[in-house]
């Protein structure tokens, strides 16, 4: 058997294996059911793992904008009439004031609003027939009404609120100074204990405890097990495999209660692939839409309607409704109560982009609505002309996005995964350039030419098939090295150098 034989024989084995091989390992998903394994192993909430100090301190600026509704018609809705509200903002915060990035100076812009503490009080004394009184009375000597005009800075960061200044003389327990965000500015949300993902990649960054209260059924807020039970995530980390068909989890302290996510579309960010989940109408569905959310009533005739949920238990009583922006997602009747709201799903939609692949939130926007809710309260006659209004004082859209250096490390690590993942195809491809090679060989074969030519020829076809054998030997039994530190160092100057030897061989 000649040389050139032997090759053609050697071609059609390696073929043969190349290809075999290769399809079994498509087909059998071995390659990535390795990478994912590995995936699950390496992304956990440990101390010196690889993703436990970008989840500590993540790099991404966050910017907070305020937006507030200003009331120019304060007194005529008093006397019954439609209030009318116009939006202003943003006043955007990353820890300090960002100039650049706000309407205004808030230390001067002035904010027609609802009294806040007033109203707190007065529902705090609801039926006292003699505290309601003595208290109607103060707020009448210290001029403190329904509305208020406050600084926006005095309204975030806090004022000492007169009505709330002469309640703490005889009840010390009473806060003097209120503020939208008084004392949150840098502070957190209470101690949280989560899960590191080691036993379960699914319970990766899913909280365990907070404040002390555990996973299962240990809040108090609410008239039911299931809306007392804290589930998923704090929002800040989300395990790896994201899949479409999947609901995500995620405990806000902000509403005392777990709300969830559905997947949307897939978007892009920075290069990124993502997955986009946002919050469904039924998460704040009424009970008649949603009967899970009957443990969300506070009783049975303050259960609000779809879109909104009051948290005045876990705002010591204060009449707090919280919403999405502009009662997005709401119903039309509380759009229509106030003029000045316009729910658009652009400007106002809470969204999560995540990395299907490591779980990554590449971008988010957290957007939610303090409302206050007026109606008549007995003990305090000036109530008796309002109408029940779910009334809109400001919302906040808190935003990020995963910044270049980040984007530029989930990029590799993605494109690791891609090519480890389809390695096997990487086989096939092999495996169809031997058969073309195989071919080319079988024709030549049958051709009558130079014997300079055939020999120089067959000689490189031989080491294009020793080359993609060793290339696929080694790959397969170091899984875990780089392939494109083999193919760069092992592969690529060899046999660059290995055709040198015949570059001036081979006839033009």
């Amino acid at each position: 058997m000649t040389r050139r034989s032997c090759a053609i024989y050697v071609v059609g084995i390696i073929c043969a294996h190349l290809l075999i091989v290769g399809i079994g390992l498509v087909v059998a998903q071995v390659f990535r059911t390795l990478m994912h394994n590995r995936l699950k192993k390496e992304i956990v909430l440990v101390e010196g793992s690889r993703v436990f100090e970008s989840w500590k301190k993540p790099p991404p600026p966050v910017y907070m904008e305020f937006f507030f509704f200003n009331v120019t018609n304060a007194k005529e809705f008093e006397n019954g009439a439609k209030p009318k509200v116009t939006q202003v903002g943003p006043y955007t915060y990353s820890f300090v004031f960002l100039r650049d990035k706000s309407v205004g100076d808030p230390t001067e812009d002035s904010i027609t609003t609802v009294n806040i503490p007033a109203w707190a009080v007065m529902n705090k004394l609801k039926g006292s027939f003699f505290k309601a009184p003595m208290v109607s009375l103060w707020m009448s000597s210290l001029g403190s009404g329904f509305f208020t005009t406050r600084t926006v800075e005095e309204l975030l960061w806090g004022y000492e609120d007169p009505l709330l200044a002469r309640i703490a003389t005889t009840s010390p327990d009473v806060e003097k100074v209120f503020g939208l965000m008084y004392k949150k500015n840098g502070s957190n949300n209470g101690e949280f204990v989560y899960h590191t993902g080691e036993q379960n990649y699914m319970d990766y960054g899913r909280v365990e405890t907070w404040k002390g209260q555990r996973y299962c059924y240990q809040l108090t807020f609410w008239t039911s097990d299931q809306s007392n039970s804290i589930n998923g995530s704090d929002g800040s980390a989300f395990h790896p495999l994201l899949q479409k068909n999947e609901r995500i989890y995620i405990f806000t302290p902000d509403l005392c209660r777990s709300i969830y996510m559905e997947f949307e579309k897939d978007v892009e960010v920075k290069g990124i692939p993502a997955y986009r989940f946002t919050p469904p109408r039924s998460v704040l569905a009424s009970k008649e839409e949603n009967e899970a959310n009957t443990g969300f009533c506070v009783s049975p005739k303050e259960c609000l309607g779809t879109g909104l949920l009051k948290v005045s238990p876990c705002r010591k009583g204060a009449p707090v409704v919280a919403s999405f922006p502009h009662f997005y997602l709401a119903e039309n009747k509380y759009v229509d109560a106030i003029e000045g709201m316009s729910p658009e799903r652009i400007h106002h939609q809470t969204f999560l982009d995540l990395n299907p692949t490591t779980g990554v939130i590449v971008r988010a926007n957290k957007r939610a609505q303090i409302n206050i809710l007026i109606e008549k309260i007995s003990g305090f006659p000036k109530t008796r002309t309002l109408n029940e209004t779910v009334f809109p004082v400001m919302f906040l859209n808190e935003s990020v996005v995963i910044d270049d250096a980040s984007a530029a490390r989930v990029q590799k690590l993605l494109l690791i995964v891609t090519l480890v993942s389809n390695f096997p195809l990487i086989i096939v491809a092999l495996g169809a350039i031997m058969l073309a090679v195989f071919l080319v060989l079988l024709v030549r074969a049958r051709r009558q030419q130079n014997e300079v030519k055939r020999i120089v020829f067959t000689k490189a076809l031989y080491a294009v098939s020793l080359l993609c054998c060793c290339f696929c030997f080694v790959c397969l039994i170091h899984p875990s090295v780089s392939l494109w530190v083999f193919i760069s160092e092992h592969l690529y100057t060899p046999f660059i150098s290995y055709l040198g030897q015949y570059h001036y061989k081979v006839p033009l």
